[in-house]
């Protein structure tokens, strides 16, 4: 076996080994899949506030009629004076009194009504009181206008633009492929939106460790026995492959694990919490038969994503941000000293590109063809994560070869810098590691 792979191994099987890396490994699924059910419980809360609310309705605008509403429960008196309502209920059995005022035009869009209460309102029953007094005055207006309410209904109209090529050639697939529904741009930015962010994660967090691990050995003089008999690039190599192959390691037992609890969290707990999330976000917006077909039309746009295209091109996207990203961070981390204060002002110019790339990725998802996006998934210090966004949205072909070829020559590069920062930084102990010492080593002669 060479002394890369002792290295690769050592540091798989030390970290691997940890019971740091087997809690988290562990509790990271079981904490998300908990908190998806508190988040699930938070959406179902409907509130045990209810509230008894007296109308008072000065023009019979509501013609005495008020259907009652999730913890509002409406009644209606003859009575007009406020002073003489709330007196009279000694027993506090009222929580509230509505005033509605004579409507004067009905030609007015504006009309205020008054709710007289010592307990104030939150914003969302504000909102529902408004808009159930706003519904059956809209009622009024149509029958003391003598409107037609079938005919105004009808004049309500949902437009969805369905993007069409001019023209059609290739296969069925093709053609296929280029008729996109409404959803198919939400389905892409999704998608791009969810590698993108756990690009920017995967590779910042597993290049910090990579940095981390160089300043321990550092720090611990162990890196003083190792360099005796191994060629600093090769130690360098073996951390970033072996750091990696852990990351790799843990993002795979967390896929496998996520799904699983998740699944037992929702059985255990008699609801699913997605369901739950999307019924109270969308069931007082979309009518079920919209919201079904909705669902199987995204199905249907998730089925039709070029999926042998995404999974790979994430795979050297990955490897090739991960590679750049940790050698600029072991270089560095051989470069700091004792005082770890250090590792801020050296580590700033590589997390800034990684923070633009982040918000040049959520501009991407809103203009995926714009020059801001196609030349930053080009640039190599920000491929790695603006391009797994542009995926879903079938960039150029001549654009993604481009990127991944800037990007292999740009990781070739940094590793070549980053060994020749690495071979001198980490024996150098007692002077710190300026950006000018750090210039030096980088063109200094062999």
């Amino acid at each position: 076996m060479s002394k890369l792979q002792l290295i690769i191994q050592r540091e798989y099987l030390t970290r691997v080994k940890k019971k740091s890396f087997i809690l988290t490994t562990l509790l990271a699924p079981v904490a998300l899949a908990l908190f998806m059910v508190i988040v699930g419980l938070i959406f179902s809360y409907q509130g045990d506030d209810a509230k008894n609310i007296m109308i008072v309705d000065q023009s019979n605008v509501l013609d005495g009629k008020m259907k009652d509403q999730r913890n509002f429960y409406f009644s209606f008196t003859e009575k007009k004076d406020i002073d003489e309502i709330s007196r009279s209920n000694s027993d506090k059995d009222i929580d509230g009194i509505l005033v509605v005022p004579p409507l004067l035009d009905l030609s007015s869009k504006k009309h205020t009504i008054f709710y007289y209460s010592d307990n104030q309102l939150d914003i969302e029953g504000s909102e529902r009181l408004q808009s159930a007094v706003r519904d059956k005055i809209r009622e009024y207006k149509i029958k003391a206008l003598n409107l037609d309410a079938a005919q105004l209904e009808n004049l309500n109209m949902q437009i969805t633009l369905d993007p069409e090529p001019l023209t059609q050639t290739g296969t069925d697939d093709e053609k296929a492929q280029d008729n996109p529904s409404p959803y198919t741009s939400i389905i892409a930015a999704a998608i791009g939106g969810i590698m993108g962010f756990a690009m920017y994660m995967i590779v910042f967090i597993n290049g910090v460790m990579v940095m981390r691990s160089v300043m321990e050995e550092k720090m611990n003089r162990v890196v003083e026995v190792m360099i005796s008999s191994v060629r600093p690039f090769n130690l360098m190599m073996g951390k970033i492959i072996g750091v990696g192959a852990v990351g790799l390691t843990q993002i795979v037992i967390w896929l496998i694990l996520l799904p699983l609890i998740t699944i037992g969290a929702n059985m255990l707990f008699g609801f699913d919490t997605q369901q739950t999330m999307l019924d109270a976000s969308a069931s007082e917006m979309i009518n079920p038969e919209e919201l079904e077909m909705m669902v199987t039309q995204i199905m249907v746009e998730l089925k039709a994503v070029n999926w042998w295209l995404i999974v790979p091109c994430f795979i050297i996207f990955f490897f090739g941000g991960y590679i750049i990203y940790a050698s600029l961070f072991a270089g560095v981390g051989s470069a700091i000293g004792d005082d770890l204060a250090e590792s801020q002002a050296l580590t700033l110019p590589l997390t800034i590109p990684v923070i633009i790339a982040l918000y040049i990725m959520f501009a991407a998802l809103r203009v995926p063809n714009s020059t801001l996006a196609v030349w930053s998934s080009i640039f190599p210090l920000f491929s790695p994560i603006v391009m797994p966004a542009r995926l879903a949205f079938h960039p150029p072909a001549w654009q993604i070869v481009l990127s991944i070829a800037m990007l292999v020559l740009a990781a070739i590069f940094c590793v070549w810098i980053s060994s020749r920062i690495y071979r001198t930084g980490i024996l150098m102990y007692g002077k710190k590691g300026s950006f000018k010492e750090i210039w030096k080593w980088m063109i200094s002669k062999d």
